[in-house]
């Protein structure tokens, strides 16, 4: 298969999924591709396990399973997931990858802004949401919800895998390029020329309310209640999260309590141009001891209004480590890596209403709240 460097876009993952290079145990549905990301769905059974665990090199998940595994869930009349607990789940979908694609993989936005932790396995892996070139065989999913309890079921979409072809990344030089024609990153709707450029682009946090109401962020609350992952705007969101305001800062910085969970907003606006896709990784443990997101792949056309860069700002999933941490105004808790697509894909994020729930968003929950 002769394919271009870059991520895979939605039309090369349908001609995937009709050359059974990427099957299901269950026929795939329109929505579950997305600009530049295949979603995944949960399969049949959930094993609750004793520790999270990679196979290894030399093993399978099913051999590590028989070691680990404390009981079993039947997922197809759905199931409780319970919060500090991990479970292991078989996907629906398989691969059988030609030795020209790997792949890799994030929790959905939906469920990073839950706080379900969410990693992809692979047999034989030595490292979480990666998927090696040439790789055949069943895709499984380390779930460990760390705040609210939640229901799935089969068909459940809690993570999205990328294919691509080559290993073709965007260095400082050409990013730098990519911001003065785009404005990949902006404030105020201006392309920001103080852009942070090292190794990607640094995104920094918003502790400035836009409106009235001073809201800046979300706490969640402990023992709220459970979330059904499969119902969309169903829930009140002040049963499970309580605002945090502009008079909860303390010398212009917010304290992040630790085993807590916020939901913040970046200063920035963001946008990714038609034949990019990007991701939000950590920007380095040294400048502080806090985890800044989840979730954090934007398909192409995220941000991209009609003549260019809209306002859509990244939401910051956002938990401390151990000890209580400020966060000021402005700092950088994260950076922004660009990766080529293969192909434009034929739709863009933003253009498909019924899977863009983010496009435009300021400091947003989760789908699942009013």
């Amino acid at each position: 298969m002769n394919l271009s460097a870059g991520v895979l876009p939605s039309q090369t993952l349908s001609a995937l999924i009709k050359q059974n290079i990427v099957d299901a145990s269950m026929p795939f549905l329109p929505e579950q591709i997305q600009p530049a990301s295949l979603d995944l769905r949960l399969g049949f059974k959930a094993w609750r396990i004793q520790a999270s665990f990679l196979p290894g090199a030399e093993s399978k998940v099913a051999d590590k399973l028989d070691k680990f595994a404390l009981h079993e869930l039947d997922l197809q009349k759905g199931a409780v997931l319970e919060k500090g607990c991990v479970y292991i789940v078989k996907l629906l979908e398989n691969l059988n990858l030609p030795d020209n694609l790997s792949g890799m993989a994030n929790p959905k936005s939906s469920t990073g802004r839950l706080d379900v932790f969410t990693r992809l396995i692979t047999d034989y892996a030595c490292e979480f949401e990666t998927v090696g070139a040439g790789y055949s065989g069943p895709l499984y999913a380390e779930i460990s919800p760390c705040t609210f309890s939640v229901l799935v079921r089969t068909g459940t979409r809690l993570s999205q895998l990328r294919l691509r072809s080559g290993a073709l990344s965007i260095d400082d030089r050409e990013l730098h390029s990519l911001q003065q024609r785009f404005g990949l990153v902006s404030s105020d709707a201006k392309l920001s020329d103080a852009a942070l450029i090292n190794d990607g682009i640094g995104l920094s946090v918003n502790l400035r309310s836009e409106l009235q109401d001073g809201i800046i962020g979300w706490r969640a609350r402990k023992h709220a209640g459970l979330i059904d992952l499969d119902k969309v705007g169903a829930l009140e969101k002040s049963r499970f999260w309580e605002a945090v305001t502009t008079t909860d800062l303390v010398g212009g910085g917010l304290v992040l309590n630790p085993d807590e969970f916020y939901i913040l907003a970046s200063r920035e606006f963001v946008c990714v141009p038609e034949n990019f896709a990007a991701e939000m990784r950590a920007y380095d443990t040294k400048v502080g001891e806090f985890r800044a997101h989840y979730a954090g792949f934007f398909d192409p056309g995220f941000g991209m209004g009609s003549v260019g860069a809209g306002k859509t700002r990244a939401v910051l999933e956002v938990r401390s480590h151990d000890v209580p941490f400020l966060v000021e105004q402005d700092q950088i808790v994260c950076r922004l890596v660009y990766e080529p697509m293969s192909q434009t894909p034929e739709s863009l994020y933003g253009q498909m209403p019924s899977a863009s729930n983010y496009q435009a968003q300021g400091l947003k929950l989760a789908k699942h709240f009013k």
